[in-house]
């Protein structure tokens, strides 16, 4: 059966911990988790793990990191990988960034930091039911 994973984004290292935790609590060893805290190194890893043959499911991101803002990396992961499921992650995103992300990148859902464990739990089952 082939690995499938949950990947997070985000360049504040609580973020990314807390995101982890709280998906590993709810979902246990169904999937992978993969944390990475920028958007160039995440091109990187989606690339690096599909072609080790494990299938990316969902990619949650921030929105405001530094290099490249997170509207901008899920447009490139949907251009290159469109089955990804993308949810943007944000206490700071415009009404512009938003409306690119749902149209350029097949955006999902949008949580907004800080955000609540049952609602981020909803929004990635929600997602997987779409797999």
């Amino acid at each position: 059966m082939k690995k499938k994973a949950i990947i997070c984004v985000d360049d504040e290292p609580m973020v990314l911990s807390s995101l982890k935790e709280q998906l590993k609590n709810n979902f246990k060893d169904q999937y992978l988790y993969e944390t990475i805290d920028n958007a160039p190194d995440t091109l990187q890893l989606v690339d690096e793990l599909t072609a080790e043959g494990v299938e990316i499911i969902i990619i949650v991101s921030d929105w405001l990191m530094p290099e490249t803002k997170g509207d901008e990396l899920l447009i490139k992961i949907h251009q290159k990988y469109p089955k990804v499921i993308t949810v943007l992650l944000t206490g700071h995103a415009d009404e512009k960034a938003i409306e690119n992300a749902k149209k350029n990148a097949s955006l999902f859902a949008l949580i907004n930091k800080p955000w609540d464990e049952e609602k981020l739990v909803e929004t990635i089952q929600s997602a997987l039911e779409k797999v």
